[in-house]
């Protein structure tokens, strides 16, 4: 039930910047429909030989500007309403970074840390023989998210090629390098909202070393944005995953805590010295708690709406960026909005990762592979021309940076959408 809702509280955003765009209002009702919903059921044969179903979901959000894209989750509270909006949240961000694709996701309700590999390989396998004529390389193209992997993807292509009989890299991103991966692909989240920063940073003036941090949600993109800061001389003073976080004013070596949190599944304050791990002194923090944190900058990777109306008049830091897909419900957002911080939207902030998909796929149907060094190159220059995009819309309209985003995202969208035709084009009645 916690989920209901998040659709509608999502396409809230498009109506305050329905006014900062320019595009025919059919465009924007177009857009607070899925184009298409898949909801499948996927037995599956467990270990002790008991039958178990899972319920899947794949939801289309709109495809004017290209095949849809988006990852899939696995996780316990995945639900259709949660999926649309992930869905809808695509939509925006292929548009935002100006990649030719449409939004798409998918999930499937269960708790992959209660199967084992082998069942994680059959329900994987599963929910592509259910989707198989739902998805394809030209029509809609998955990729990891919460709870998945390159392995999972692997699998999910592997699945598909057998179903079609013929081999297709193209149908799933975020693979094994060794299978038709990209190089970049893996910290490629994490990375865009580094730039996006780094961006900021120049249009600031501010000095790294001067800089706190805090990061909520230490999964693939968390890690690669801390490391990238990190790297650079912030100070990552909070850092926390789904079982609780740590926190110290002095910070902390990321390396170190990404090391151990790789091996043990747990964030543990420790210093290490190759593979010499001992601990530092530290305060444990609850999730809730890292968000309250007096930090500079707030970086929210885990799941979506973990700021609402509740807790956003605790936020203390100035500079929000959202590495997580939706981590700021619409209440809470206008409650931030209002004590004027400055918010990296996801479509914005997040949209490394579906830049580097979009590579991928193009490298998939070209049958050329770039290196690691012209992935990022290309992941740099998109990011950088897009936020200084926003920012810029922003600063002109007078306007927050997420109704930016939204505007810059509803122009493209719009005028794709008008290309085809509106009804100010055919009641005209002429060619």
């Amino acid at each position: 039930m916690a989920k209901q809702g998040i659709f509608d509280d999502a396409i809230k955003r498009l109506d305050e910047a329905f006014e900062h765009a320019n595009i025919d209002p059919e465009a924007l009702e177009k857009l607070k429909h899925p184009k298409a919903i898949m909801q499948v059921s996927i037995p599956v044969r467990m270990d002790d030989g008991t039958l178990r179903v899972f319920d899947g979901y794949r939801v289309q959000h709109d495809d004017t500007r290209g095949p849809t894209k988006g990852g899939i989750r696995y996780h316990p509270q995945v639900d259709l309403d949660e999926v649309k909006a992930l869905a809808f949240w695509m939509t925006c961000k292929c548009a935002v970074v100006g990649i030719p694709y449409g939004g798409a996701k998918g999930g499937i309700s269960v708790n992959p840390k209660e199967l084992s590999r082998m069942e994680l390989e059959r329900l994987s396998r599963g929910f592509v023989q259910r989707m198989a004529d739902f998805i394809g390389p030209d029509t809609d193209i998955p990729a990891p998210d919460v709870y998945t992997n390159p392995m999972i993807m692997g699998w999910m292509m592997d699945e598909y090629s057998k179903i079609k009989r013929i081999h297709s890299p193209g149908v799933i991103t975020g693979k094994p390098v060794e299978i038709g991966g990209s190089l970049g692909r893996g910290d490629a989240t994490g990375r865009g909202a580094y730039y996006c920063i780094k961006e900021l940073e120049k249009k600031r003036g501010w000095k790294p070393e001067e800089i706190t941090v805090a990061v909520q949600g230490f999964g693939n993109a968390g890690q690669a944005v801390a490391k990238l800061l990190h790297d650079d001389g912030y100070k990552i003073v909070a850092i926390s995953d789904s079982q609780g976080g740590i926190y110290s004013k002095d910070g902390f070596d990321v390396p170190s805590i990404i090391k151990t949190k790789n091996d043990s599944r747990q964030v543990k304050a420790v210093y290490c010295d190759g593979a010499l791990c001992t601990a530092v002194p530290a305060d444990t923090v609850t999730n809730a708690e890292l968000l309250e944190l007096d930090v500079d900058i707030l970086i929210p990777a885990a799941l979506e709406n973990v700021i609402t109306d509740e807790n956003a008049k605790n936020i203390k830091a100035e500079i929000i960026v959202e590495v997580a897909n939706g981590p700021l419900s619409s209440a809470g957002d206008r409650i931030l909005r209002d004590k004027k911080h400055l918010i990296l939207p996801d479509i914005l902030a997040n949209a490394g990762g579906v830049t580097v998909s979009y590579f991928e796929w193009t490298q998939n149907k070209a049958g050329f592979y770039w290196t690691e060094e012209e992935v990022h190159q290309r992941l740099q220059a998109i990011m950088t021309r897009e936020f200084n995009n926003v920012y810029d819309i922003m600063e002109r309209k007078k306007i927050d940076m997420r109704t930016a985003a939204y505007a810059h995202a509803l122009s493209r969208i719009g005028t794709a959408i008008s290309s085809l035709g509106t009804h100010a084009f055919f009641s005209n009645g002429t060619h």
